[in-house]
């Protein structure tokens, strides 16, 4: 699983890289992201979020419990997901100028902008639909314990975007501003970007039936256990719907910064592509844990065996940590030169990637209470429990609405979405504290707290010690170059190599046990 996850976040950075080059980094890229999020948030909306979080531990027992070892449900759930998403993707296409604008302001100065996005918005908002094919057969097939396929499959997604970029680049001449774009170029990326999360999904079906899920529509949904899910669902809708207004609100507030300095790299498309470099470790690490064990911990819950939950969650904590913390510590230290490194080139200069660097140290240290909350939260989703994690969703989401809206009114647009970084990772650590707490309430007793505590303390220690150690050498490294093209490059491989190799070295002197989990360190 992480080897695949590995690969396809490999690709999907390549495909980020090819991105930036083709589109930059200001408000013309922010029209086609901004609608590329949003089937993103439609989807979670509509099912997406109840897919990844109540539905797995609903197949599990259907399966352990139903004669027909859940086959019934498994074909009525999919007939189900499918309807409500085809008729989602269809509303959602038709109202796609009303969408837009929840996202972005529509005025005069901004009207070019504006009507781009809808644009792309109706070649993307089919993806809503896809989304759901390639998440309910992945579903199925991790209810089977089958978790490769899921891992795997969106780098045949990547590969076609990599492509696309590429003859974008090669065939297309990129525009200086929003009103020049053409025709081609809006058809090309639209129809290419959902193509090839067409691919993705559709990839997953013969697997799905290697596993011995065979599909045939059931329409007859009353009375067979399918309430229990929608009432689950309905306080995962509610989460999502949480999330998606402080994503809205922070999308629309960074976008006025894009307006206020359109070809600066300071809105909404350098926070998200920092957001997606950020998120790569617990893309790789965490999600590849909570996948193979919300199965496993579900069973726990069924068979009344809290004790071996608590003793998961505690070695996905400490394990997922061997990798989040230095990660972390990374970011915050290396934020300027990996922007540079991936970002500075084609359509983005070096210039209009500083502040994406800056907002890469801002998210920095909120990896790890990110990462930490992700894995708890599968804790009450493991005892089929969503309402507690809506409720933190509340508080996570005003906590960031809060302070985005701070950043906003106080600082200066070069600066206010860096604010927004780091008012996200603040959010996070805050949600973290509350969540342990609801979880050791609900698991009636502590949460191998003490351990957890020891082991991350540990971590931290080692990783500020050698993040500094390795941002010392790559400034000093930086000063010292005459080449300013292979200043960055140079400097991040000079200091984060000295970064990893002391922190590995620390923590074995610390006795960090947790690190033999490592391949090639136990």
């Amino acid at each position: 699983m992480a080897v695949g996850t590995v690969v396809s976040r490999a690709t999907g950075l390549i495909r980020q890289v090819l991105q930036a080059a083709a589109l930059g980094t200001g408000l013309l890229a922010t029209t086609y992201n901004q609608a590329n999020t949003v089937p993103t948030s439609l989807y979670f909306l509509l099912i997406g979020g109840a897919l990844n979080s109540v539905l797995v531990p609903q197949l599990v027992r259907a399966r352990a419990e139903d004669l027909d070892g859940g086959a019934a449900f498994e074909q009525r759930l999919v007939t189900l997901v499918l309807c409500v998403l085809g008729a989602g993707t269809a509303l959602a296409t038709w109202a796609a100028p009303e969408i837009i604008s929840v996202y972005q302001r529509d005025t005069p100065a901004t009207h070019d902008a504006f009507e781009l996005t809808v644009t792309f918005a109706r070649f993307l908002l089919p993806q809503i639909f896809l989304y759901g094919v390639f998440s309910i057969f992945g579903q199925v097939l991790n209810a089977r314990n089958r978790f490769g396929a899921m891992m795997w499959t969106p780098v045949l997604n990547n590969l076609v975007l990599i492509s696309m970029f590429g003859l974008y680049l090669g065939l297309m001449t990129a525009p200086e501003q929003v009103s020049d774009v053409t025709g081609a170029q809006v058809r090309l990326l639209g129809i290419g970007t959902t193509l090839a999360l067409a691919l993705q999904a559709l990839a997953l079906i013969p697997y799905a039936r290697a596993a011995g899920f065979r599909f045939r529509p059931r329409f007859d949904w009353r009375g067979t256990g399918l309430r229990k899910s929608v009432n689950a669902a309905r306080w995962t809708l509610l989460f999502v719907l949480a999330n998606l207004v402080a994503s809205t609100v922070v999308t629309r507030l960074a976008s006025s910064a894009d307006a206020a300095l359109p070809r600066d790299g300071v809105g909404y498309t350098a926070y998200s592509y920092a957001q997606q470099i950020w998120m790569l470790p617990q893309s790789i690490v965490t999600v590849s844990l909570v996948t193979a064990l919300l199965p496993r911990m579900s069973r726990a819950v069924t068979e009344q065996r809290v004790d071996d939950l608590r003793a998961d969650l505690s070695r996905a904590l400490r394990i997922s940590g061997v990798i989040i913390v230095p990660a972390a510590f990374f970011f915050l230290a290396f934020g300027p030169q990996i922007a540079q490194l991936l970002f500075a080139h084609g359509a983005a200069d070096t210039a209009a990637t500083v502040p994406l660097g800056h907002m890469l140290q801002a998210f920095g240290l909120g990896l790890i209470p990110f990462s930490g909350q992700y894995l708890l939260l599968r804790g009450f989703y493991a005892f089929e429990d969503t309402r507690t994690p809506f409720r933190m969703a509340v508080w996570i989401s005003g906590i960031n609405i809060a302070l985005a809206t701070a950043c906003h009114l106080l600082l200066p647009p070069r600066w206010a979405v860096t604010g927004m970084a780091a008012a996200y990772a603040l959010s996070y650590a805050i949600g973290l504290l509350l969540t342990a707490l609801r979880l050791r309430r609900r698991t009636e007793g502590l949460l191998d707290g003490r351990r957890i505590c020891r082991t991350y303390t540990k971590l931290t220690t080692a990783a500020t010690v050698a993040g500094a150690a390795g941002w010392l050498i790559a400034r000093s490294c930086s000063q010292s170059m005459t080449s300013v093209s292979l200043a960055p490059a140079l400097s991040l491989a000079a200091g984060g190599i000295a970064m990893v190799l002391l922190f590995l070295l620390l923590a074995r002197l610390l006795r960090i046990v947790e690190l033999r989990s490592l391949p090639g360190l136990g």
